[in-house]
């Protein structure tokens, strides 16, 4: 089991070696119906070094066959492996891939919630995953996110927190009546994680979610892959899922942790234009309509 005293060590090691390169940011709240998202803008320190960003699109080399030696955890499972994430902006951000390429647009399977699974179980975290590029995904090779909790202070996990806990469920689903776009939600009970078949009942969830959101999945060459781009988000006790229409809101790249209320900017510009719009805005035009999606979770 992976534990937080191992990644800050590995992560020490990756520092001091040139491997990890900590993307430096300044925080800012911006609030929205009552809840401050944290909006984390690039320094203008970092900006002048040049702020390096992998591309999705064919990479001169797999960052993940094999994962640079300083960035590895080490196996999870037998089919995944667990790698510091180069690029960080928020400390201890975890990359869960599999050992073998399969694309990112695949659909998550159970091996994925398994080794997912072993690694929330080691501390308080957070797991995600961008479904393709125009989720936000930066890397084509297949894989999951994690990051430790809490993501920020005022004794709550992280800013959206307090939504989630109020959503009335129904049949253990239910919609955040905060957000308007196509999106559903899951709970179920928080000792799942801990159980011999989490990965089983992840994966339920987790297809009943992609069709509360009118996501299928289509047959490909490297196994079934996802009918649309979409973000998923997994905590202990409950699943979130919000399909996506497109990455960029006026050069602001979204990906999963906005959902939860996280979100990166390069610039004052672009700050300056979450200020303007306001952050479930900016969450709402890069996500595709409700109006898309029938059977959504009253």
């Amino acid at each position: 089991m992976i534990t937080l005293a191992q990644i800050d060590d590995r992560t020490r090691y990756a520092r001091e070696s040139g491997a990890l390169a900590r993307i430096e940011t300044i925080e800012e709240a911006v609030e929205d119906r009552g809840v401050a998202f944290i909006v984390r803008r690039v320094s203008s320190l970092a900006r002048k070094g040049g702020l390096a960003k992998p591309q999705y699109a064919a990479p001169i080399q797999d960052p993940f066959l094999p994962p640079e030696p300083e960035l590895a955890l080490g196996p999870v499972g037998s089919t995944h492996v667990a790698v510091l994430n180069k690029y960080p902006v928020i400390d201890r951000h975890l990359l869960i891939a599999t050992r073998d390429f399969a694309p990112q647009e695949s659909l998550i399977d159970r091996a994925d919630f398994a080794a997912l699974a072993e690694v929330m179980r080691g501390f308080p975290s957070l797991g995600f995953y961008n479904g393709g590029k125009e989720a936000g995904a930066s890397q084509p090779h297949k894989h999951l996110q994690l990051v430790p909790l809490p993501l920020c202070g005022g004794g709550s996990p992280f800013p959206v927190a307090p939504w989630i806990e109020a959503a009335r469920t129904v049949d253990g689903f239910a919609r955040l009546p905060q957000f308007e776009f196509a999106h559903a939600l899951a709970r179920f009970d928080p000792e799942t994680l801990d159980s011999l078949d989490a990965a089983a009942r992840f994966e339920g969830t987790y297809r009943a979610l992609l069709d509360r959101v009118g996501i299928e999945g289509v047959p490909g060459e490297a196994g079934e892959l996802q009918s649309a781009p979409y973000n998923l988000l997994v905590g202990r006790g409950w699943m979130l899922i919000v399909r996506r229409r497109c990455e960029h809101a006026d050069g602001i790249s979204v990906n999963t942790l906005g959902y939860v209320g996280s979100l990166f900017v390069k610039d004052e510009d672009q700050l300056a234009f979450v200020r303007r719009v306001g952050p479930l805005a900016l969450l709402q035009s890069v996500a595709a309509p409700t109006a898309l999606v029938a059977g959504n979770a009253e």
